[in-house]
Formats: structure tokens, C-alpha cells, sequence
């Protein structure tokens, strides 16, 4: 049975003057309109509608191109294209969206399997992109968190563990003691992207890792972190599924970035995914904080 396209305006919507940056979502999908309404139900209720979103689809059927066709069709804030054969792999499409999103854009990379929690989320999110008092520039990242979701024994969906980043006021730092920015939960400004506009190869799982430790070593990168739960995420997908490879890859990203003390970092990687699975971690809300 196919999923039915939400529906949506018939015409995209432009930022009134003095809003905030332009926001594109880049989505790479695969087979997967099953999925995506609720992503896409979760973006048309937001308060702050000035976003956009890009599809790159890799070579799918003709029932989940007809789905976004059709989705594109009847909300202009959505479009879609097909994934470069030169740019294979999850982390090629997301490339694939670096290249094609406006170079002026904040860039959120979403799967198929994610949704906006609440109706707010980008709205506090791009307020944070702005400028601050007495003309202080935006920050290069914002950093918010994540909750992994799954279904239940009874098909509901339940809520899983929080993911977050440790601390914005010092990145590379934070990032040597294991801690990781959720990458759906990181908005990408002009600023990182003049910085590093790609995920490098050899990697296919943990790319985003190593785009954040070789962005890191820009003396002059600012991050902002948000209290804010701006993604739930769903727990499917090949990296879970591939272990050896990803502690392979985390491995060499370490390496590359940390040489010789690479162990470390590595470490207290896995140290902290250990103490956040412990019973009862995450699971409840924290009280609220902004790094500056």
C-alpha cells in the first residue's frame, strides 16, 4: 500500500525581510515514501515555514518517485533529484546537498526516518543563527540534541536515549574527550561551510565525525549550543548494522585528526555511548542551557 502525500501549499514561501537566513533540509532517501510523511507532516506544521527542503534519491522504484513527485508538486518547498552515480553512499548525497543548497543557507541533514518533535523547533533554532548584540557575527554551528526513537513491542513508537553534544565553548577540545555532534541536530552556517563544504572519502559511516574534527581545527570557528530537542531520529539504517566498518572509520578519523593519541578520544568514544545506555539515561528532560 503507498503512502499518500501530505498536503501542502501549492506555491513555496518566501522569507519576509528581516527574517531569519534561509534553512534547507537535505534529505537522501532510497525507497523510502513509506517514511516520509511523518518527516514531512512534522515540517509543514513548523511556525517558522521559510525553509526548504532537497531530496537526493538514489536509485529508487518508480512508486517512491512518483510519491515525491507528487509531494513536490503540491508544496513547492519541496523538491527533489537523483543521486549522482559519482557520489554513491549516504554521505555522497549529503555531498550532493552541500553543492546544491544556496550558498547563503543554514544545512540540516535529515533521513527519512526523522521528524521535528514540536511545531517550534525551527523557529528557536534559527534564532540562534542570527547576529548578536553590537553586531556580534553569527555562529559558524549551531549544536542542539537528539532523541533516538523506536517501536515498541506494541508497534507504538517509543522514545530512546538523548543525544548531545558536551560543550560549544570549547569544540575541538569536547571532541577529543569523545563527545560528538548529533549530526541532524547540527545546523550548518555560511560561515563552516566557506570552511569545509564536503565529507571526505574514504568514510561511509562516520563522516559526519570526520567532518567536525577537520572543522575543528579552524582557529576562529565559533559554535552556539542549544538546549533544545530539534530532532527525533529513527534507529534503522546500515551503520548499526555495520560495526567492524565503523570502528574502522571512527579509528582512522581519530587518527588523521589527533595522531598518536588517537586512543584516546577513541576511548571515551565508546565510554560515553556505554554510561548513556545504562537504564534510565536520557530518558528524562534536563534542565535548560545555552553554551555561547
Amino acid at each position: 500500500m503507498s503512502a499518500t502525500p501530505p498536503p501542502g501549499p501549492a506555491t513555496g514561501a518566501t522569507p519576509p525581510d528581516g527574517a531569519a537566513t534561509g534553512l534547507s533540509l537535505i534529505v537522501p532517501t532510497l525507497d523510502s515514501h513509506q517514511l516520509l510523511p511523518r518527516l514531512v507532516n512534522s515540517l509543514q506544521r513548523q511556525s517558522w515555514p521559510h525553509w526548504k527542503v532537497l531530496f537526493i534519491d538514489g536509485p529508487s522504484g518508480a512508486e517512491h518517485r512518483a510519491w515525491l513527485e507528487a509531494l513536490c508538486h503540491r508544496d513547492h518547498r519541496f523538491r527533489w533529484q537523483p543521486q549522482d552515480p559519482a557520489l554513491p553512499g549516504i554521505f555522497g548525497a549529503m555531498n550532493q546537498g552541500f553543492r546544491e543548497a544556496p550558498p547563503e543557507d543554514w544545512l540540516l541533514f535529515w533521513g527519512s526516518d526523522d521528524w521535528a518533535p514540536s511545531r517550534t523547533v525551527l523557529e528557536e533554532a534559527m534564532e540562534a543563527t542570527q547576529r548578536g548584540p553590537r553586531g556580534v557575527q553569527p555562529p559558524d554551528l549551531v549544536v542542539c540534541s537528539g532523541r533516538y526513537a523506536g517501536k515498541g513491542p506494541d508497534g507504538a513508537t517509543r522514545l530512546g536515549r538523548r543525544t548531545a553534544f558536551s560543550s560549544c565553548r570549547a569544540f575541538r577540545l569536547s571532541l577529543f574527550l569523545g563527545s560528538t555532534p548529533p549530526h541532524q541536530a547540527t545546523l550548518i552556517g555560511p560561515g563552516a561551510r566557506r570552511r569545509l563544504d564536503h565529507y571526505a572519502e574514504p568514510f561511509r559511516l562516520s563522516a559526519d565525525l570526520d567532518y567536525f574534527l577537520r572543522l575543528s581545527t579552524s582557529r576562529d570557528l565559533t559554535a552556539k549550543g542549544l538546549d533544545l530537542e530539534l530532532v527525533h531520529m529513527g534507529v534503522a539504517g546500515a551503520s548499526g548494522q555495520q560495526t567492524g566498518r565503523r570502528l574502522q572509520e571512527v579509528a582512522l578519523a581519530y587518527r588523521r585528526s589527533f595522531g598518536w593519541l588517537w586512543g584516546l578520544p577513541f576511548g571515551l568514544r565508546y565510554v560515553r555511548r556505554l554510561w548513556s545506555r545504562r537504564p534510565g539515561a536520557g530518558q528524562g528532560p534536563r534542565p535548560p542551557r545555552r553554551d555561547r
